[in-house]
């Protein structure tokens, strides 16, 4: 059982968050680098559609589709170039979501635990993106990583 879930679920070479910025390789990078990128692509793309909605309390937001679909290309600068300027702007979605809670407010039908879970996932998200910050910044110090058919480095 463990064989399987270090394999599909937590591998210190593909899921190495657990590993220190100043201990990974290259190649844990990448992979960290680029399951972010995708995750949050997916995220904006999915946000700057529906901000363009009318049906939504806060809808009918050209301001936030723009920023959403900027977070999207830079998702894709980040995962094609693992460019320490792209994570940076990266990271400043979740600084970006509090000012957005600040300044709409939250759905009319979320109740106080609701709204307390929604800030509480983005100041972690907050916490992580500095880890972002720090792999991006490294990564050209970094050393190369294990070959392909190797999964320990």
């Amino acid at each position: 059982m463990d064989k399987f879930f270090r394999k599909y679920v937590w591998d210190d070479q593909r899921t190495p968050y657990r590993v220190a910025v100043a201990r990974m390789t290259r190649r844990q990078a990448e992979y960290e680098m680029l399951f972010y990128a995708i995750l949050s692509g997916v995220l904006f793309a999915v946000i700057a559609l529906a901000a363009l909605s009318d049906r939504l309390p806060h809808g009918n937001a050209a301001g936030v589709s723009l920023y959403a679909f900027t977070q999207v290309c830079a998702a894709l600068l980040l995962g094609m170039t693992r460019s320490a300027w792209a994570a940076l702007y990266c990271a400043s979605a979740p600084l970006a979501a509090l000012t957005y809670f600040a300044l709409y407010g939250f759905h009319p039908d979320l109740d106080v635990a609701d709204k307390t879970l929604l800030v509480a996932l983005v100041v972690l998200w907050v916490a992580y993106c500095t880890r972002l910050l720090a792999v991006a910044r490294a990564y050209p110090r970094l050393p190369q990583g294990a070959p392909s058919g190797d999964s320990r480095a």
